[in-house]
């Protein structure tokens, strides 16, 4: 089982949280638990140090960086796990259409259609955003039973984005080319 890293820090789970609360504690955790601080000690004690040291790095990387956050929460809660990925048939449609322009332009690579396609995706992504953000502004004030319909909607906007991130991946390849 993972170690729970909002508790690790004495924080609330949040998609949004108080980021220099975030950096003290981390900072608080490193001086307490720096292996250098504890040579004298036995072998064992330097070992724990080291491992909340660890522990201590592990949980500051994932929870200042909103992807790896978002992913970390939602893998806590079961959401990312094999056969839990479905997504809306119409939103699988239009990524569809966008990876058929993708091919085409593999054979007939054409700027306008870059630009074109770049602009869906970039609308796709705004929607998104604009979709998504009250849910993890509001998420930490939700009452516990409201927050797995919360997740449920995070997790789709995580797994939408994903498929997003990876076309304009393939925008950026057709771009450097020309």
């Amino acid at each position: 089982m993972q170690p729970d890293y909002f508790e690790f820090y004495h924080l609330p789970e949040t998609f949004r949280p108080d980021e220099a609360a975030l950096k003290r504690a981390y900072y608080a955790l490193s001086r307490e638990h720096h292996p250098d601080f504890h040579a004298t000690a036995s072998a064992e004690h330097q070992q724990e140090m080291l491992n909340m040291a660890t522990l201590n790095t592990n949980a500051y990387r994932t929870l200042s960086d909103p992807e790896l956050r978002m992913a970390y929460i939602l893998s806590r809660h079961g959401l990312l796990e094999e056969g839990k990925q479905e997504l809306p048939a119409e939103f699988l449609m239009e990524v569809m259409d966008l990876n058929e322009q993708l091919m085409e332009l593999e054979f007939e690579p054409d700027a306008t259609t870059v630009h074109q396609v770049e602009d869906e995706v970039n609308i796709l992504f705004e929607t998104l955003e604009a979709g998504i953000e009250p849910v993890l502004a509001g998420y930490e004030m939700l009452p516990g039973d409201k927050k797995p319909q919360a997740l449920e909607q995070i997790r789709t906007y995580y797994l939408k984005r994903r498929y997003l991130l990876r076309i304009r991946e393939s925008l950026a390849k057709f771009a450097a080319r020309s």
